[in-house]
């Protein structure tokens, strides 16, 4: 108990800390521009339509001319018409317009920056929560809790820490292992397996950072490879460690899977114990791991593809170039994803063994409450 306590009064030290300096994070967001916003609007007209070739290639584009009217902020009410080659748009569409005003003349420019798509989003993230509710009810629940957690962890703690300069790795490491924290114990209950598959999962997170660091270093990675980080790069004046930031990431990303086997390992003993007391700990290890192998056979398959879905329309850009694969694959976009994966999945294997190691030692005796969803996949 004196662990739990001092672990959660470190947490609450680190979300104060954090929540102190996060209105300095809004400084490092501003983009380097005379004056710029993004403002919501919505289509009242098309006035004009045509397809026309896109100069120096054979595409065709559809071109319009559209009148808007702005529906928040300052400019609330005011109507304009405006030239639009990014996506067609019909009357009553919503949409957020770019906005700029020149520093020098005050010449104002507007453009279409995207439609808005939340109504959708909001949809389908009321389907998920509903579909998680029906099928898991009071664990779901739960799980729901946790994944919110997670995300406010990640969007008020770890984002304003790294934009104030915080040690990208470090900070990772502590906002992932809050992250653990919440995933693990709210969805799972505070029990002996829980806190078995916390431990065992902390430790494959460090040992994954460690082979993150090395992977990085030797590949000699600069983090600036995606368009995303480049312009990050401008708005905060270089003030980042992107390569720090690589780091933090690919152990962020695989804390899911992780969470997931290690769990599952943790039930597995657990389940072992109680079906077969006679068995010593060596051959409940040995039978754990078995149960382990398999599961780690298919999520590595599934970090794999996930990570080579993701990526697949830069892959098939380069690949239908002049360019052969080997020199493909050694772009650092791609490698990235190639050093990531391999990293991940490592540290999937090592949950394994480690969870599993603890669990034999740990649960030994402890019969707890059974629970199947215990041994549910919960990626967070």
């Amino acid at each position: 108990m004196r662990i739990l306590k001092n672990f959660i009064f470190h947490v609450i030290a680190l979300s104060l800390l954090c929540a102190v300096f996060t209105p300095l994070s809004v400084k490092g967001q501003e983009l380097i521009q005379d004056k710029t916003e993004i403002i919501q609007a919505k289509v009242i007209e098309v006035a004009s339509q045509e397809t026309k070739k896109v100069p120096g290639t054979d595409l065709q584009s559809v071109y319009q001319t559209i009148t808007v009217e702005i529906l928040k902020g300052d400019q609330k009410g005011k109507v304009i018409t405006i030239d639009n080659d990014f996506i067609t748009l019909e009357a009553g569409d919503k949409i957020f317009l770019y906005h700029a005003i020149d520093g020098l003349d005050g010449r104002e420019t507007y453009s279409v920056r995207d439609v808005d798509r939340r109504p959708v989003i909001l949809i389908f993230i009321a389907l998920f929560v509903a579909v998680v509710l029906f099928f898991s009810g009071k664990q779901g629940l739960r799980s729901l809790i946790g994944l919110a957690g997670s995300f406010f962890v990640i969007l008020y703690i770890l984002i304003p820490s790294l934009l104030n300069g915080y040690p990208p790795i470090l900070t990772s490491i502590a906002v992932a292992t809050v992250i653990l924290f919440l995933a693990i114990y709210f969805t799972h209950g505070f029990n002996r397996i829980s806190t078995v598959a916390f431990s065992g999962t902390v430790l494959a997170v460090i040992l994954t950072g460690i082979l993150a660091y090395i992977g990085v270093t030797l590949a000699r990675f600069t983090g600036l490879a995606t368009e995303e980080a480049f312009y990050l790069n401008l708005n905060t004046r270089g003030m980042l460690d992107f390569t720090g930031l690589l780091l933090g990431g690919i152990m962020i990303g695989v804390l899911g899977v992780l969470d997931d086997i290690a769990v599952t390992q943790a039930a597995v003993v657990r389940e072992l114990y109680n079906s077969a007391s006679h068995l010593s700990r060596k051959e409940i290890y040995k039978k754990a791991l078995g149960v382990g192998k398999e599961h780690v056979g298919a999520l590595v398959n599934t970090l794999a593809l996930a990570y080579t879905g993701a990526s697949l329309p830069l892959l098939l850009l380069f690949s239908s170039g002049d360019s052969s694969m080997g020199s493909v694959i050694n772009q650092e976009i791609f490698a990235t994803e190639i050093i990531r994966t391999v990293v991940g999945s490592i540290g999937l294997i090592l949950t394994v063994p480690i969870t599993t190691l603890l669990a034999v030692y740990w649960l030994k005796g402890y019969k707890g409450k059974y629970n199947h969803s215990d041994v549910s996949h919960t990626h967070h």
